[in-house]
């Protein structure tokens, strides 16, 4: 356990640790401390508290002493020299004709460093402008690119709802806003109304996400919300869940007599799915009975296919033997059926003779119509006997 107190340098800023020291803080005191950008001056927001070890970034710097007067007028000097070196760093901006908007600047406590913060849509080459601003202010110079967010922070204003901008008042870090939380809030989804005036989604989006998330919750929840379309049990009768207020914590309810109703969770009872079957079940006697039935007739199918899979199971060189024992065996059958039949297998002669034979029949004429006419008038055979 480290003993801190808690230094915030801007309205909104991050909160950062110090160890106090022998010295006696209180929150609400300005406090001299070291940096990684030299001594600056803070406000005290939080007072001597331990704190785990884990919370703290090791090595923890020391409170150097409490502001005093001299302190405070140095302050008060500071934001002077801002408002000059803004209007200077602008006349410089529209000399070199860089497409970048200042929007702050700011004295480190010792004078050391100024920092110019400004926004443009893509890269600037500022190193013309960085010459001249170090050559008039005579002092280390850094400009900083931000974004949309950050210029809505620094430079504070009202939002849509009346009141000063959250992330200007008391937000320290932006958190990721995405604009399924809009959806699950049954929220408007047009931009317009959901963006703030940085052209970003609002941050106060986040704020009641954790209402509208059941899963986000760490502690279990004692009541539990219906499902929507799930039959349930209210003081005024059973009926269907038509829908939820996350918020509220109120369901809306169809009751079987057509009327609707508006009931809390605590007071609704969700019914079991397995008892509705069990009594359309006993209702239904017949259907029960015929059951097995069908049950003794999927036993018997499953016999007569298992020993087609036991067989489909053996080795593939087996199973092509007994395929051509069954079709040897087939045909043998069908010689000792057919008897004359087509299908059986003759001899060499006998398709010989009759095939002389059938060379006696009489053949079908394929000349034109019209030249068979004029060989056969007068015959009533084809060209053939025409010709004897």
């Amino acid at each position: 356990m480290q003993k801190i107190i808690g230094v915030r340098f801007k309205k909104a800023g991050k909160i950062y640790y110090f160890g106090p020291g022998n010295l006696e803080i209180e929150a609400g005191q300005r406090v001299i401390v070291e940096t990684a950008r030299g001594m600056e001056c803070g406000l005290t927001v939080l007072g001597p508290r331990e704190v785990e070890d884990s919370e703290v970034t090791q090595p923890l710097k020391i409170v150097h002493r409490i502001a005093n007067a001299s302190d405070l007028q140095r302050l008060e000097d500071n934001k002077k020299r801002e408002k000059e070196a803004f209007g200077i760093c602008e006349k410089k901006i529209q000399e070199h004709k860089l497409p970048m908007k200042l929007v702050e600047v700011e004295y480190t406590f010792d004078m050391n460093k100024i920092i110019f913060y400004f926004t443009a849509d893509g890269r600037i080459d500022f190193r013309n402008l960085v010459k001249d601003l170090a050559s008039v202010f005579r002092t280390r110079i850094e400009l900083r690119q931000i974004g949309v967010r950050d210029e809505a922070k620094l430079m504070g204003g009202i939002g849509c709802c009346g009141r000063p901008l959250c992330c200007a008042s008391f937000l320290g870090d932006f958190e990721p806003v995405s604009i399924r939380m809009a959806k699950e809030q049954n929220l408007s989804l047009n931009p317009t109304k959901i963006s703030g005036i940085c052209g970003r989604l609002m941050c106060c989006l986040k704020y009641e996400n954790d209402c509208y998330c059941e899963n986000c919750h760490k502690k279990p929840k004692k009541v539990l919300a219906p499902a929507q379309g799930s039959r349930v049990v209210s003081l005024e009768g059973e009926g269907k869940v038509i829908s939820l207020n996350q918020q509220r914590r109120t369901a809306t309810i169809l009751l079987d007599n057509s009327r609707t109703i508006v009931a809390s969770w605590e007071d609704v009872i969700e019914k079991d799915e397995e008892g509705d079957t069990l009594e359309s079940f006993d209702t239904s006697s017949d259907e029960i009975i015929a059951a097995p039935a069908a049950s003794d007739n999927g036993e018997k199918r499953q016999e007569q296919e298992r020993p087609r899979r036991e067989r489909n199971r053996r080795p593939r060189e087996k199973r092509k033997d007994d395929n051509r024992r069954d079709n040897r065996e087939g045909r043998e059958n069908k010689e000792h059926r057919g008897g004359n039949s087509h299908n059986r297998r003759r001899p060499r002669g006998e398709h010989e003779k009759q095939n002389r034979e059938g060379g006696n029949r009489q053949r079908r004429d394929r000349r034109p119509r019209g030249s068979r006419e004029k060989n056969g008038s007068g015959n009533n055979g084809g060209g053939k006997e025409s010709k004897e």
